[in-house]
């Protein structure tokens, strides 16, 4: 796949993450560490190297064939990734809050190193939750998540939607890095279809 096209899947699987913790109370954990990880890696020569494992994106790129091929049960994550985009152009322009963020992560990325795997995801996941709170979920349109009363009152859940939330919105804004928007959606879909094809079949 085309790094852009990556960045894209990104976005993506951040968001059906993010649907699938808010209605089922449960996530694909493979799928969410990729995406908690992404947003530790500020500097990278390509997209692969933000995600790790490509094939750690498989969701993600599953995501948005089906969303571009007019799936309608995978509405709330389009919904998601279309919020992210147009935040993340009020996000490119405040280079004051970029660095806010920046060098937060970077402080939450070393937290945790003495505990198992998942406590110190959960720790690192509570750690940005906080930090989107204080500033991503400030900006407009301010992304409303739809789900399941029991898991949006969970403080887990919740941890994990906003850490995800931040991490679709650094794929979002890898995508506009890479030349990405919305001329490139529209224009550029068929593209889009036969990179995510090909890399499913791979």
């Amino acid at each position: 796949m085309k790094d852009r096209n990556l960045a894209l899947a990104g976005v993506f699987q951040a968001t059906e993450l993010v649907r699938q913790a808010a209605s089922h109370g449960t996530w694909s954990g493979y799928a969410a560490t990729s995406c908690l990880n992404s947003l530790f890696v500020l500097e990278a020569d390509s997209a692969p190297d933000v995600y790790g494992n490509t094939e750690r994106m498989r969701l993600g790129v599953e995501t948005m064939l089906a969303v571009l091929q007019g799936e309608n049960r995978y509405s709330d994550a389009l919904r998601y990734a279309v919020g992210l985009l147009q935040i993340e152009r009020k996000f490119r322009r405040s280079a004051r809050l970029q660095e806010e963020i920046g060098s937060r992560l970077l402080e939450i990325s070393t937290m945790g190193s003495e505990l198992e795997q998942h406590e110190r995801e959960d720790l690192q996941a509570h750690e940005i939750s906080a930090l989107y709170s204080e500033t991503i979920s400030r900006l407009s349109p301010r992304i409303v998540v739809s789900g399941k009363p029991q898991y949006l009152k969970n403080q887990r859940t919740v941890d994990w939607v906003r850490a995800l939330l931040l991490a679709g919105l650094r794929s979002a804004t890898l995508w506009s890095q890479l030349g990405g928007g919305r001329l490139e959606l529209m224009l550029g879909r068929k593209n889009i279809i036969r990179d995510a094809q090909s890399f499913l079949m791979s």
